[in-house]
């Protein structure tokens, strides 16, 4: 048998030299345990099952070859709720928080009352559609993945979260799915699309686990945007907003990208580094 405490302690060497190996070690102690953090610092001295140990020092074990611990706990937080994440898509970034912030700046309160039609392209574990059908309650989402495994994630976390009723999920590489309908377009387009270039040498918890179709997008990352883009321009309704987040440096390349295809209004949204992270444009008026 073996405490919290000693177990931490242990699990933190295991990790080590890592700078967060405290905080996952604390982070797979409590996954492991099924205790809080209250828990955990109230009762330090409370023993261990022999599951909870196995289970435990098996996470530890993952997380020492560098698997996200995102991956390993099955969970990562995303405006204030907890989403489902498996291998199958990206673990969702504070930095995307911003994309749904960009939304709600644009549809405030007092707005809100008139029907909303949103399509996210690219959903992934569903993050955005989830959040915006949450945060927005006139608002009908469609949300599009070209993965089929990864669809079924996104549906069991707007299950999880009470917001299947208003998102309704299609399989499609980007529009391919949804055909351009000039009685049936959307208020708002949203992506967060892969946006790495291919040559980009990234940590090996993200290279070696994350979906490599979820990152990567040709030599200078824009490839998935040379087709979003005009795509995007076909399915909103005049005055329809196309909000992307973008990767560092792509700013000027985007603006490029969004003016070729009509689009008016183009304007960056920062991150908290002042890094441009999301574009934002409005469709040409009829």
């Amino acid at each position: 048998m073996t405490t919290l405490h000693a177990a931490l302690h242990e699990g933190a060497i295991g990790l080590a030299p890592s700078n967060t190996a405290r905080r996952d070690a604390e982070l797979l102690l409590l996954h492991a345990t099924g205790l809080t953090r209250a828990e955990f610092m109230t009762h330090p001295d409370r023993e261990l099952t022999e599951a909870q140990t196995s289970t435990y020092r098996a996470a530890i074990a993952r997380r020492a070859r560098k698997e996200p611990v995102q991956y390993i706990t099955g969970t990562q937080e995303f405006y204030g709720r907890p989403f489902i994440v498996t291998p199958a898509v990206l673990i969702p970034r504070p930095e995307t928080e911003h994309l749904v912030e960009a939304v709600l700046a644009l549809h405030p309160a007092p707005r809100r009352i008139l029907p909303l039609r949103i399509l996210d392209i690219g959903t992934g574990s569903g993050i955005l559609a989830v959040t915006l059908a949450l945060e927005l309650a006139n608002a009908t989402v469609t949300a599009t993945d070209v993965s089929s495994a990864t669809l079924d994630v996104a549906e069991r976390n707007a299950a999880a979260l009470g917001a299947t009723d208003r998102i309704r999920f299609v399989e499609s590489d980007l529009f391919a799915a949804i055909p351009p309908n000039s009685n049936a377009r959307f208020d708002c387009i949203v992506s967060n699309p892969p946006y790495v270039p291919s040559t980009e040498l990234l940590e090996p918890q993200v290279r070696d686990y994350e979906p490599a179709s979820a990152l990567y997008a040709g030599d200078d990352g824009l490839a998935i945007y040379r087709r979003l883009i005009p795509g995007a321009a076909a399915h909103l309704e005049p005055g329809g907003h196309l909000l992307v987040e973008i990767g560092h440096g792509q700013r000027d390349a985007i603006g490029e990208l969004l003016r070729a295809s009509g689009f008016e209004s183009i304007r960056f949204t920062d991150d908290l580094q002042g890094i441009p992270r999301v574009a934002i444009a409005k469709s040409a008026l009829a």
